[in-house]
């Protein structure tokens, strides 16, 4: 039999892959005003930026508990083997309410086989821990197998990424007042990446959107260059901004020759907090070898 993997929206997948590999998906709640929606089911990624460019304001809450006992439920019922990866700890509470749930239902179901892996990872980044789990558990490949896979994705995982906007940053509790202000007047593009906490960190500043797309390249030669990147499925995602997305790609393929990647618009539980005009490149710092 098997594995079935099940993840949250925050992965970014685009839906073709999650169809193909028939990955299980649970929407991060996101909210505007006091109305609550699920994040690419009641609401689309397109909406949200066109209403955040109009002065919109988003937040977002975790998967209630409720929505994991249903579907942690519905695989025990059925005995199925199951690794629920989560949206970084370090930046949502998603993944601690799903191990809670799933301990509570040990006595209703004491043979649950559901591992539940913290993926420290966020948006694309996320998604190719996802995406290389699911092709694992088509092949037919253990569940110890994939788990063995996830804990080498999460170590060596890295996420590039620059917002068009530090205003947003700000709302989202990433620089002071001050700092945006000052960023915004001097044209200055953070760029950012994911530590082995899980949560985000400022690495550079820098002026104007070439610059920063040229430096995020430097950054993936100086963190990758000995992890064969040209063989590497590369992750890309925007804050819908297709255009930059496609140059970041050209800029990838003609410095280092890749050829696979996985782009997407990134989906409302991201882009409440990083805005509109995000750009971000994943790729993996170290040359995964298959067992």
């Amino acid at each position: 039999m098997s594995v079935q993997i099940l993840s949250d929206s925050a992965c970014d997948l685009p839906e073709e892959i999650l169809d193909e590999y028939d990955i299980d998906i649970l929407p991060i709640i996101v909210i505007k005003d006091d109305t609550e929606y699920l994040d690419k089911v009641t609401i689309d990624p397109k909406e949200l930026y066109d209403n955040m460019r109009a002065g919109q304001v988003y937040k977002t809450a975790q998967i209630p508990p409720k929505m994991f006992e249903e579907k942690f439920e519905e695989y025990a019922a059925k005995g199925e083997d199951v690794i629920y990866i989560a949206f970084s700890s370090g930046l949502s509470s998603t993944y601690q309410t799903s191990v809670l749930v799933r301990d509570s239902l040990k006595e209703k179901y004491p043979n649950i086989n559901i591992d539940i892996v913290d993926s420290k990872s966020a948006s694309v980044g996320f998604g190719l821990l996802v995406h290389k789990a699911a092709q694992m558990a088509k092949e037919g490949k253990s569940k110890e197998e994939i788990l063995k896979m996830l804990d080498f994705y999460i170590e060596h995982i890295e996420h590039i990424f620059t917002v068009d906007n530090i205003e947003y940053l700000f709302r989202g509790g990433r620089v002071t007042r001050t700092q945006a202000f000052v960023g915004g007047l001097l044209n200055i593009k953070p760029i950012l990446d994911m530590p082995e906490d899980g949560t985000l960190r400022p690495i550079e500043k820098v002026r104007g959107r070439k610059k920063v797309l040229s430096r995020m390249i430097e950054i993936m030669e100086e963190r990758g260059g000995q992890a064969d990147l040209k063989n590497q499925v590369i992750g890309i995602n925007h804050g819908d901004d297709i255009e930059g997305a496609m140059k970041l790609k050209e800029m990838i393929e003609e410095k280092y020759g890749c050829t696979k990647f996985v782009i997407n618009i990134i989906g409302c539980a991201i882009g409440a907090h990083s805005g509109p005009g995000t750009l971000s490149v994943f790729f993996l710092n170290e040359k995964y070898e298959e067992q």
